[in-house]
C-alpha cells in the first residue's frame, strides 16, 4: 500500500448574501498516511460538506487530490479546504525522515528499550535520541517501515501531533546504520541543554508558519530595498557557514561558525562585534527571524537569547525543509544542506511539482557559491571531505580543482599520511580502515614489471 502526506489549507470565501471576508490563507496542518478525522484550529466548530453530503467530523483518505466546503458557525461564513496532490510513496521506496518534539520523558532508558524493541525486524537506519526532554529523529528506510514506526511514535499522547518531514532517498539508505540511544542533548551545545527550560513553549520564540514566513521576508525585503526605511529586523540564519554557502534565505548573514555547539550570536557583552548579527541591536524593538534545517536548533538558541533579554524572536515552523514543502522557493537561494548520505537538496526535491527533474539537478548561476580553494564560482551545490582524513574538511571545490588537488582541501593537506583517494561524483567516503587496508594490498602486492 502507498503512503502519502499532503498539506491542507482553509481559505474563507463568499457565502452567498454573506459579507466579504478576509482572503488570507492559513495553512492548517500536515496529514500523513493513513485516515484522519479533519478538524478546524481556527473555528470553534465546524460541519464539513462533501460530495457525498456527509455532514459533522468527516473521514477521508488522503491517496487523492479533494476539496471541501465547511460551514464556521462562529462567524457565520463558508470556509473552502482544499487538499494539494499528495506525495505518494511506495511501500519500498526509500524516504527519510525528519521529525522532533520537547516532552517531558520520566525514564527515557526504558523507553530508548521499547523504541529499539519496535524497530526489530524493521529496515531502519539513521539516528534517534531520546532523554528526559523529549525525543530528536532523523532516519531512512522503506516508507512501510519508516511511516510504521512514525505511526506507532504518534500512539504515545506525548508525540501525538509531531510535524513530520518527508523527502525521498533516492539511492536508498541515507544513514550507514541505526544509532537509537539515550543522549544527554538533543542538540549539542558546549554549554549543554539539561538546564534550559525548553519544556515551556513561552521560552522559545514565537512559531511562524510557512506562509507568515513568506509574508514577513517579503516585508523585511521591501524594508532592504527603502533608503528611508528604519530597519528592526534581523534575519538570523541559526546554522553553521557551510551550510549558508549552499543555500539560505536572502538577506540572511554567513553565520561565522562550523559547529553550531560554538554558536555565540547574541552573547557577547560588547555591543561591536563583527561577525555578530545581534551584537549592537535593541533587543526590545528588533524582530529576530530565526531559521534552521528543521527547527530545532532554532526552539533551543531561542531559549537562550530569551534569557539573554531578546523579546521579540520569531523561528520558522518546521525550518527550511517545511517552508520549501510548502511555499517553494520563494526568497531562498541555492540548495538545503542536509546532514545525511544526500549532502545537498534542491527546494525541487520539495516541491517536485515546479521542475520536470525531481531530483533536482539545478542549472545554478548564484554568485555566492564558490570554491573554496580557487574562489571560482560552482555549479554543483554539494560539499566534498577533505580527502586529508586529519582535516576532513567540507568545502565546495570546482571540478578542476578536485583534480589538481587530489580531492584536498589545500596543499599541506595533499603531502599527509592518511590520504584517501578522488572519490568521483557524490560517493561518500568510508571508514578509514577501507582505505588503509587497500594501500597495505598493494604494497604487498605490488604490480608486475615487464610480464609478457
Amino acid at each position: 500500500m502507498a503512503k502519502s502526506c499532503t498539506i491542507v489549507t482553509w481559505t474563507p470565501f463568499l457565502k452567498p448574501s454573506s459579507a466579504a471576508t478576509s482572503d488570507k490563507r492559513t495553512e492548517y496542518s500536515s496529514f500523513n498516511n493513513g485516515t484522519r478525522f479533519l478538524n478546524s484550529p481556527l473555528y470553534s466548530q465546524c460541519l464539513i460538506k462533501s460530495k457525498t453530503y456527509v455532514w459533522g467530523r468527516f473521514c477521508c483518505d488522503f491517496q487523492e487530490r479533494f476539496s471541501l466546503s465547511v460551514f464556521a458557525s462562529t462567524n457565520d461564513n463558508w470556509v473552502e479546504v482544499e487538499a494539494a496532490a499528495p506525495r505518494v510513496y511506495e511501500d519500498d521506496e526509500f524516504v527519510v525522515v525528519n521529525f522532533y518534539r520537547f516532552a517531558f520523558v520520566e525514564d527515557p532508558e526504558m523507553e530508548v528499550s521499547k523504541h529499539l524493541s519496535f524497530m526489530q525486524g524493521r529496515d531502519i537506519r539513521g539516528r534517534i535520541y531520546l532523554n528526559e526532554q523529549g525525543i530528536n529523529a532523523q532516519y531512512s528506510g522503506p516508507a512501510k517501515d519508516a511511516m510504521a514506526y512514525v505511526n506507532w511514535v504518534r500512539e504515545d499522547h506525548r508525540f501525538s501531533d509531531i510535524l513530520v518531514q518527508l523527502s525521498p532517498g533516492y539511492n536508498g539508505h541515507a544513514f550507514p546504520k541505526l544509532r537509537l540511544r539515550y543522549k544527554p542533548a538533543l542538540v549539542q551545545l558546549e554549554e549543554g541543554m539539561s538546564d534550559l527550560p525548553l519544556l515551556d513553549p513561552s521560552t522559545r520564540a514565537t512559531p511562524l508558519t510557512p506562509s507568515q514566513w513568506r509574508s514577513r521576508l517579503t516585508a523585511v525585503n521591501k524594508i532592504a530595498n527603502s533608503l528611508n526605511a528604519v530597519n528592526n529586523f534581523i534575519l538570523l540564519d541559526v546554522r553553521n557557514g557551510y551550510e549558508w554557502d549552499v543555500g539560505h534565505f536572502l538577506g540572511a548573514q554567513r553565520p561565522d561558525v562550523d559547529c553550531f555547539k560554538s554558536t555565540s550570536l547574541g552573547l557577547s557583552e560588547s555591543e561591536i562585534v563583527a561577525p555578530d548579527p545581534l551584537a549592537a541591536v535593541d533587543k526590545e524593538k528588533t524582530d529576530i527571524l530565526m531559521y534552521c534545517t528543521g527547527g530545532i536548533r532554532c526552539d533551543v538558541y531561542s531559549t537562550i537569547l530569551r534569557q539573554r533579554g531578546f523579546k521579540n524572536l520569531y523561528t520558522l515552523s518546521g525550518g527550511v525543509s517545511h517552508y520549501l514543502e510548502t511555499e517553494g522557493s520563494v526568497g531562498w537561494v541555492g540548495n538545503l544542506f542536509v546532514f545525511d548520505g544526500r549532502l545537498s537538496l534542491s527546494p525541487f526535491t520539495y516541491k517536485p511539482e515546479i521542475c520536470s527533474d525531481p531530483r533536482g539537478k539545478q542549472e545554478v548561476s548564484h554568485s555566492f557559491a564558490k570554491c573554496y580553494i580557487c574562489v571560482a564560482q560552482v555549479s554543483d551545490l554539494r560539499h566534498r571531505n577533505c580527502a586529508n582524513l586529519d582535516c576532513n574538511l567540507l568545502f565546495l571545490c570546482c571540478l578542476k580543482c578536485v583534480n589538481d588537488f587530489r580531492g584536498c582541501c589545500c596543499m599541506n593537506c595533499m603531502s599527509a599520511s592518511r590520504l584517501r583517494p578522488v572519490l568521483p561524483g557524490h560517493r561518500r567516503y568510508q571508514k578509514w580502515h577501507n582505505y588503509r587496508d587497500l594501500a597495505r594490498q598493494v604494497n604487498l602486492n605490488p604490480p608486475l614489471q615487464g610480464r609478457t
